[in-house]
């Protein structure tokens, strides 16, 4: 379904690894999250903070943003939760912080198409009143709802701006609550849910979408496995609530030297091949042909800065 305002070409997004939680009161921390390497921060104004303080959270968070159009934070981007589009408090959200510095808003316990279509249109105007250009805002819906989960699909083509879209299944939280799921470190009870949502945002070809959360701080390999796992079933990233975890997820979603050097030696060898008119070829053990050529050539070019611009097999610029 197109977008209310109108359906647009949606805008080039980066794939981001890692997407750290920070209280929307704590943006001192905006410091220690650059230095974990995450590849963005999600600022948060709904859950993290008590409700007698989300006015000054929210003044904290706008100058957080106009920071971060002064390039305060490097590379890192700047999203923010905002509260649910239930009342004028989210619409007054959106108006102080839609500025050049903010690179998307996650909006929570989305559950149908009109919720995307409501913060779609409320992003458009703030865009034109900010003098930004129309989409340039990306959208992170969460599913949190039962009803949300059951229609990603549909919520994944409701407006061009919906990117990083995936299923959030931490334990004791609103999705646990509304689907009876019982949550295990393995992820057994989630591993279906995060694996239908993830083919619903591909089929609408939302770009780079990731899941989370993992709770448990200081279990490390836990984080680990889950990551690999999601890794495995085709996420692009996920988010996190403490800085330690960011490396880890960095690591578990960015290819390692072995692996991109392995993709740089199959597209050689299958143009070598094709070269001398032959489709196939064996490399390494393996019949491969253009269609696994397409995806080391994709790898290569998304991790082109693991392996710096000299590296053999290297995408040019």
């Amino acid at each position: 379904m197109p977008s209310e305002t109108g359906a647009r070409a949606p805008q080039a997004r980066p794939a981001l690894r890692s997407l750290l939680f920070v209280p929307g009161t704590k943006v001192e921390w905006l410091g220690k999250a650059g230095e974990s390497g995450a590849d963005a921060v999600i600022l948060d104004l709904e859950d993290a903070v008590p409700e007698s303080r989300k006015p000054h959270a929210r003044g904290q968070v706008a100058e957080a943003v106009a920071q971060a159009e002064a390039n305060a934070f490097g590379n890192m981007a700047v999203f923010v939760r905002i509260n649910a589009l239930d009342g004028w408090e989210a619409v007054g959200e959106l108006r102080a912080i839609a500025r050049p510095g903010l690179s998307g808003i996650v909006l929570p316990k989305v559950s149908s198409v009109r919720d995307v279509w409501l913060a779609d249109r409320l992003l458009g105007w703030c865009e034109r009143e900010a003098g930004l250009p129309a989409g340039r805002i990306a959208l992170v819906p969460l599913l949190e709802t039962a009803r949300g989960l059951r229609d990603a699909r549909d919520i994944a083509a409701a407006a061009p701006r919906v990117a990083y879209l995936g299923a959030l299944t931490a334990p004791g939280g609103d999705v646990e609550r509304a689907v009876g799921y019982r949550w295990t470190p393995e992820g057994t009870g989630t591993l279906a849910l995060r694996a239908r949502v993830l083919l619903d945002a591909r089929a609408e070809e939302v770009p780079h979408p990731v899941t989370g959360l993992w709770t448990r701080i200081d279990d490390l390999g836990g984080l680990r496995a889950f990551a690999e796992q999601n890794r495995d079933l085709g996420y692009e990233g996920m988010m996190a609530i403490h800085p330690s975890h960011v490396p880890v997820i960095n690591e578990v979603f960015s290819p390692g030297p072995e692996e991109l050097d392995r993709c740089a030696r199959l597209v050689a060898t299958v143009e070598q091949a094709q070269a001398h008119g032959v489709g196939a070829v064996s490399f390494e053990g393996e019949m491969v042909d253009e269609a696994m050529v397409a995806t080391a050539r994709l790898t290569l070019r998304r991790h082109a800065r693991e392996r710096g611009p000299d590296s053999p097999g290297a995408p040019e610029h």
